[in-house]
């Protein structure tokens, strides 16, 4: 019995020593003191036990010892009452005493002397669902309390030195004297602790410093708009991360982040500054000093399920939302029950208040659910996008607002902006400066907080400065930027959804989508589907719309009897005279719509369920191409372009293939599929067919694949420049007036339907300079003249006056003459020969051209000299007066 005494008496007294690092001015004749020493002791006695051996064996040692600690688990093993007592009222001290047991089970199994002085060991707390909290309820009565928080990484600070611990040098006695900075303030004694001494005056000792790895995050709160929260602004919480904590997470991450609530007089008071000012206020700043971080994208497993390549599981969604029991079996469920008709069901269920807009509606469906991500994780590959982007283009007042909103609700992760209210570093990323420490952070912006999910742009034309930030964004998934001496490159896997109004308030199909939003071809290039809705005049659809929204203003709500008896439209398609493509999709439309008689009971699916649906179905289903689905999605682009070429060109690029296999991709995810099946790439192709023609029609309903950008009447632009070339030499000018330009399209029967566009557009392209108000200035391509000639070509043959041979030295030569030659050698380099393309015999070169020299003259003059090649072919370049 004296023995076993002696024992408890010396791990008492080890017990001590260790928990003295830990509480550097513990005093053991309190009784506060002599409960933690209890505590420790009954603690280290635990982790002696076989179950508590498993958390020793979970001990890892890099630089420091860290125990990552699943609360669940630790709480059915260990039966502690005082633990989790203390846990729950001063949460530091419990988490010392842990620290200290573990140290001195690790001390008594290693065979190193220096274990007793090691670095500390930290408890890494996680899984600990009690202390969950909504950022908007932490208030003042959790200082000091454990909390977990849930939420987006908006601002990252770089890592810093944070200095804990330091040794000073009396001036006057020389005694040293070791110093703690608890919270990272620095505080050197006062006083010297010799008697007799009483000096005031210290020097550190720098090289006794004991550094650790410090940095703050900023989180902001995630709002689920089930609890009705859109109209509140997020809250932020500024955390604070130290040794290995750090560099765990970057502007975009979804993060839970376990840790105790402190407060600060302010926040300048880290680090020392601005201390004087702190003092007189009695204003205090809440913070978050971490313990544990669980990042969502740490779970991210590759998957080789498809020809071995590398498919990224998207189960970082599962740290979004936890599936329960009660959400499987209802996926089960209604996955089971409804078969192929989920798709339907889902589509009917966003945003029911729409009438209509079934393609449309199954646009945004897919593009929730999305295609697979490919390469992601090879390193010796470039990935492949995955997300489905939509653009909604049409007029005012057709809901394309709602749609967009809808979307957001229902997405696991949606984020809704409106263009109109959003700049450039607002979209992307931002560089901010840190009041702290006087450097540059990163703060993310609309696209990188909407990372792997959803992020709806409203009022995408009124953004046009803004586009180009979009490209990289949109096809290469990532956001690079380089600003402030800060160059990185941030994920942002975001499907971007989008709603635009037409330039002039209605969308007018004698243009392209280009003219109408004035967007770039390049980010349009990036939109997998593009749906036009126009607002066109037709009495049953007008009545059945009005009926619509009266049913839903006297209360009837969604499953209103007018909403059962409406049949539907689509996006406002009209029909294509196009055999060849059969563009056309009535069949579809069909199927989607809900049908009286046999949906007269449908009610639409809440807005979680959809939400948990969509996640797990990302989450967990990864479909593969079958071979007979895979010749269906080729046969329809390779249609596309043998039938759409053009010599500009054809708009019709890999895209669209790439773009069919991600709808295909989602269309088998909707139904919880594994395999693409013939049914999936039909219905992909009805929508794609929807899409282009929506895309490519032309004012009389035709097809026209060459209206993918620029200018929509190219014939008669030429005609009306042609015409404006030969009023500019009679009349001897070259600017006209707005009322002249209209005059000249009457007398040639321009046939364009808006002259000011098409004036406009003439401008934009550099054909018409704007010269003042209703004035502009024609611009012409000019051609040359053999100088050596007595006789110069006749004005009225070349269709140029003798004004311009003073300006530009040379004159407009017209289609009958063909270039040779430029220059007579460095001397002249302004003299110019030409030759009659009718002429069967070409001059000869070596006579006539001298020292011509062709690069260079190509490159200064801005036309094609036909040079050595006339001589041998008898074939020169024809310059075209006003192309």
């Amino acid at each position: 019995m004296m023995s076993t005494g002696k024992q408890k008496s010396t791990a008492g007294k080890q017990i001590a020593q260790i928990l003295a690092i830990y509480f550097p001015q513990i005093d053991y004749s309190h009784k506060d003191a002599k409960k933690k020493l209890d505590l420790t002791l009954e603690l280290e006695q635990f982790f002696y036990t076989p179950d508590g051996s498993y958390f020793i064996s979970e001990v890892k040692k890099e630089d420091i010892f860290i125990l990552p600690l699943d609360f669940q688990h630790f709480r059915k093993v260990c039966m502690s009452e005082e633990f989790y007592d203390l846990l729950e009222k001063k949460p530091k001290e419990a988490l010392f005493c842990m620290s200290a047991a573990v140290h001195q089970v690790l001390h008594s199994k290693s065979t190193d002397e220096e274990m007793e002085y090691c670095a500390k060991v930290n408890i890494r707390l996680h899984n600990h669902p009690e202390s969950m909290i909504a950022l908007k309820n932490l208030k003042a009565a959790y200082i000091e309390r454990l909390v977990s928080v849930h939420g987006t990484v908006v601002k990252v600070s770089t890592v810093k030195p944070l200095v804990v611990q330091m040794s000073f040098a009396c001036t006057k006695c020389g005694t040293t004297i070791s110093c703690d900075f608890p919270d990272g303030k620095f505080s050197p004694p006062s006083v010297c602790v010799i008697h007799g001494c009483k000096s005031r005056s210290f020097n550190p000792i720098r090289s006794s410093a004991r550094p650790i790895d410090f940095q703050k995050i900023r989180i902001q709160e995630l709002l689920k708009s089930e609890h009705h929260e859109e109209g509140r602004v997020p809250r932020t919480l500024e955390c604070e991360l130290t040794e290995d904590l750090v560099d765990l997470c970057i502007p975009g991450d979804v993060v839970t982040v376990t840790g105790i609530v402190r407060v600060i007089n302010t926040y300048m008071d880290i680090g020392g500054g601005r201390k004087s000012k702190g003092r007189n206020q009695g204003l205090y700043y809440l913070y978050l000093e971490g313990i544990s971080v669980k990042n969502s994208k740490s779970q991210s497993e590759p998957d080789n399920s498809q020809d071995t390549e590398n498919v990224t599981k998207a189960t970082d969604l599962l740290d979004l939302y936890s599936f329960s029991q009660r959400d499987l079996e209802f996926i089960c469920k209604f996955s089971s029950e409804h078969g192929s008709d989920v798709f339907r069901q889902i589509l009917q269920s966003i945003c029911p208040s729409i009438y209509g807009h079934e393609l449309v509606k199954a646009g945004i469906t897919l593009a929730l659910f999305g295609g697979v991500r490919r390469h992601s994780m090879d390193q010796n590959k470039v990935p492949i996008r995955g997300d489905i982007h939509v653009i909604i283009v049409g007029d005012p007042g057709l809901g394309k607002s709602q749609l967009l909103q809808a979307a957001a609700s229902v997405s696991p992760r949606g984020i809704y902006v409106c263009g109109n209210a959003t700049t450039n570093a607002g979209l992307t990323v931002a560089v901010v400066k840190d009041s702290m420490t006087g450097d540059y952070a990163f703060e993310a912006g609309a696209m990188v907080l909407a990372d792997r999910g959803l992020c709806c742009i409203d009022e995408f034309d009124k953004m046009s400065a803004e586009h180009q930030s979009l490209l990289e964004a949109m096809e290469q998934q990532c956001v690079s930027v380089a600003k402030a001496g800060l160059v990185a490159s941030l994920s942002a896997q975001t499907t971007v959804l989008a709603a635009a109004n037409p330039v002039g308030g209605h969308y007018n199909r004698a243009k392209t989508v280009n003219e109408n939003l004035k967007i770039n071809a390049a980010l349009l290039s990036r939109f997998d589907l593009v749906f036009i809705l126009l607002d066109e005049p037709d009495a049953k659809l007008d009545k059945r719309v009005s009926e619509h929204i009266m049913s839903l203003h006297v209360g009837s709500g969604n499953n209103s009897q007018t909403m059962k008896k409406l049949t539907g439209v689509g996006a406002a398609s009209q029909s294509v005279n196009s055999t060849d493509l059969n563009v056309k999709s009535d069949s579809l439309i069909v199927r989607l719509r809900l049908d009286p008689r046999k949906d007269n009971d449908f009610v639409p699916l809440p807005g979680p369920l959809i939400r948990k649906y969509i996640a797990y179905a990302r989450t967990y289903v990864f479909p593969r191409m079958s071979k007979a689905a895979a010749e269906i999605l080729q046969e329809f682009y390779l249609k596309l372009r043998d039938r759409n070429t053009s010599a500009d060109g054809t708009p019709v690029t890999a895209r669209q293939l790439e773009s069919l296999v991600r709808l295909a991709q989602a269309r088998a995810r909707v139904d919880l599929r594994d395999e693409i099946t013939v049914e999936d790439a039909k219905e992909v192709v009805e929508i794609m067919k929807e899409s282009l023609y929506d895309k490519y029609v032309d004012e009389h309903g035709f097809v026209d694949f060459g209206r993918s950008g620029g200018m929509s009447h190219h014939k008669e632009a030429k005609r009306f420049l042609s015409a404006l070339n030969k009023q500019s030499e009679l009349e001897q000018r070259d600017c006209f007036s707005i009322s002249d330009i209209f005059s000249l399209a009457d007398r040639i029967g321009l046939r364009v339907p808006d002259i000011d566009t098409f004036v406009e557009n003439l401008n934009l392209v550099g054909y018409l300079i704007k010269k003042g108000p209703k004035t502009y200035q024609n611009e012409q391509t000019y051609g040359i003249w053999d100088s050596s000639s007595l006789v110069p070509p006749s004005s009225s043959a070349l269709g140029w006056g003798s004004k311009n041979i003073r300006d530009l030295g040379f004159v407009v030569v017209g289609t009958s003459f063909v270039v040779v030659g430029v220059g007579m050698g460095s001397k002249n380099e302004r003299t110019y020969w030409i030759w009659d393309s009718s002429s069967l015999v070409p001059p000869s070169l070596l006579s006539a051209l001298g020292g011509f020299e062709e690069r260079a003259n190509q490159r200064d003059l801005g036309f094609v000299v036909a040079g050595t090649s006339v001589g041998c072919g008898g074939v020169g370049v024809i310059v075209v007066a006003g192309t």
